[in-house]
């Protein structure tokens, strides 16, 4: 859902800009594109894969007090 509203975007900047006569806010050559193609895809599959992990760490974060929960439990 994501890439169909950045698509709908970008074609409407696009549609905007070019009938308001404003230049592209985008890159005039196509290795500028390509990189931008290549940046937004990187995110893009980042964003798919990192963060959906489930944290690791989370037994070893610190509650109200800022302690772990296992010297918590020990203090008791």
């Amino acid at each position: 859902m994501k890439a169909v509203i950045g698509i709908i975007v970008a074609l409407s900047i696009g549609i905007v800009c070019r009938i308001a006569g404003l230049p592209l806010p985008a890159p005039p050559v196509v290795v500028g594109a390509l990189l931008v193609i290549a940046m937004t895809v990187g995110y893009i599959t980042v964003d798919k894969f990192a963060s959906h992990r489930a944290s690791k760490s989370k037994p070893l974060c610190g509650g109200p007090t800022g302690e772990a929960p296992s010297k918590e439990r020990n203090a008791i």
